[in-house]
């Protein structure tokens, strides 16, 4: 299966995302795990060792390496370059592992905004389109609240799209925008997760203030997210029963996408 997540800034996705990873881990999938980030930090909250992380770097950040693919000197706009880069050792050569989980950052461009041409989207583009495409694996995309890395040729290929909410007025709104925007590309299969859930009138505003989403699951407001990041472990080991959320959720996925008429 290949999951996008997403959400306004600051709900949760990447706790999500770690607690994904992890469960599917325990499913007995092979995982890779894209963060797409501007600010990469899915892998403090998968819990990799720092070494690893250190090693680590975001793909649109590697100025020689995109120069190698493309032909055009990065942070050029125009000219003649190549659209459709060779990618497919990416994944494996610039990742790392780190208990059954392969984790790449992406990084962001930050030229001519979402729809530059330019060396580094045509990098990236290219890369998303192999991993959806190409890698038989479970793909788990932690994403800032868009849908710029993902366009109409792969937008098939994305088995589900969860957009992560706060229970606040605001968080609904900007996913009705996410909601706008994916199906502005056919993206299919757009659900809700309810994230920071104190109760059930947390639970019961995120549901009826959805955008028209199914809410397949909600993520309890835990201490223990803090605790994680303080000392540098993974939610999963921490808090059993929000693994527990995330593994029903995958789950729910997984279900919806072979039954899709039941969805």
């Amino acid at each position: 299966m290949k999951i996008a997540v997403t959400g306004k800034g600051g709900v949760g996705k990447t706790t999500l995302t770690s607690l994904l990873a992890y469960s599917c881990v325990d499913l007995g999938y092979n995982v890779l795990a894209i963060d797409a980030d501007p600010s990469p930090c899915l892998g403090a909250s998968l819990g990799f060792p720092t070494e690893k992380l250190a090693g680590l770097s975001p793909i649109a950040k590697m100025d020689e390496l995109i120069y190698e693919r493309t032909g055009a000197e990065p942070g050029t706009t125009g000219g003649y370059f190549k659209l459709n880069p060779r990618v497919d050792d990416i994944p494996d050569r610039f990742s790392a592992v780190h208990r059954g989980i392969r984790l790449l950052e992406l990084g962001a461009v930050e030229l001519g905004g979402a729809g530059c041409i330019c060396p580094e989207s045509a990098m990236l583009r290219s890369l998303i389109t192999h991993i959806l495409l190409r890698r038989d694996e479970m793909v788990l995309l932690d994403m800032y609240a868009g849908v710029e890395h993902l366009g109409r040729a792969t937008a098939d290929a994305v088995d589900a799209m969860l957009i992560v909410v706060e229970p606040t007025a605001r968080s609904l709104a900007t996913a009705a925008q996410i909601k706008k925007l994916a199906q502005d590309i056919k993206l299919p299969n757009l659900y809700l997760v309810g994230s920071k859930i104190s109760g059930d009138d947390d639970r019961g505003f995120v549901t009826a203030h959805s955008p028209g989403l199914e809410v397949l699951g909600f993520v309890p407001n835990d201490a223990r997210v803090r605790e994680a990041d303080r000392l540098g472990k993974n939610l999963h080991d921490l808090a059993p029963e929000l693994a527990s959320v995330a593994r029903s959720i995958v789950v729910a996925v997984k279900d919806r996408i072979a039954s899709p008429q039941e969805a």
